[in-house]
């Protein structure tokens, strides 16, 4: 497997084009982040593949972003979300999941109406929502960062099919967390996962930009 979890990304720039997928990826895997409770986290890490418990027919959320993953679970301490891991996915079935997808929210320009909108979203495997990215104290800058939702079949081919490896990085989360409160941004940066442009041409992405 190449080789991929290097650090040393500086801290977030912002001059990004607004809709960018970034993220740690290689020429065949992207890595995105989910948080859980340690009885899903735990075995998953462990086992490099979701337990059982995991539900399958229940939508699930991947953030390409670590540090929008921080923001969502407050650096592993909210409850339900103590075990941070980094999900190691094929990038064929990345890129079916944003082909397939339709933007959670309704887009005048984009959507014929909001009408077909809605079908859309019904009908879809995945969706996509843009949310602000954030910086190392988690503040809200002016770029956006993929959130993107699986369900059904995409929720299962996740799990059983486009899995190559999981991480535990809860350790990583907290020694970033300790330097970014100790005001140790520099050092906290150069520890962060390093987020590349994902190469995404319009085919990927025209649908999905509002």
């Amino acid at each position: 497997m190449e080789e991929q979890h290097h650090h040393g990304r500086q801290e977030p720039r912002n001059d990004r084009p607004r809709h960018e997928i970034r993220a740690l990826h290689t020429g065949t895997t992207v890595t995105v982040y989910q948080a859980y409770g340690p009885h899903i986290g735990r075995p998953a890490a462990r086992d490099g593949r979701f337990p059982a418990a995991w539900k399958r027919d229940r939508m699930t959320w991947i953030k390409p972003s670590f540090l929008w993953m921080m923001y969502r679970c407050g650096w592993g301490q909210k409850e339900g979300q103590e075990t941070v891991l980094a999900v190691e996915i094929h990038r064929e079935g990345f890129e079916w999941a944003l082909r397939n997808a339709c933007l959670s929210h309704y887009a005048i320009g984009l959507h014929p109406d909001q009408a077909s909108w809605k079908r859309q979203l019904r009908q879809a495997p995945t969706r996509v929502q843009w949310d602000p990215e954030r910086d190392l104290r988690l503040r809200p800058l002016p770029y956006r960062s993929l959130q993107l939702g699986l369900s059904g079949v995409a929720a299962r081919r996740y799990a059983d099919e486009w899995t190559v490896a999981i991480s535990d990085v809860t350790p990583l989360a907290q020694e970033i967390h300790a330097l970014v409160r100790d005001n140790e941004l520099d050092a906290a940066a150069a520890l962060l996962p390093e987020e590349r442009p994902f190469p995404a041409d319009d085919g990927l992405l025209a649908h999905l930009r509002a």
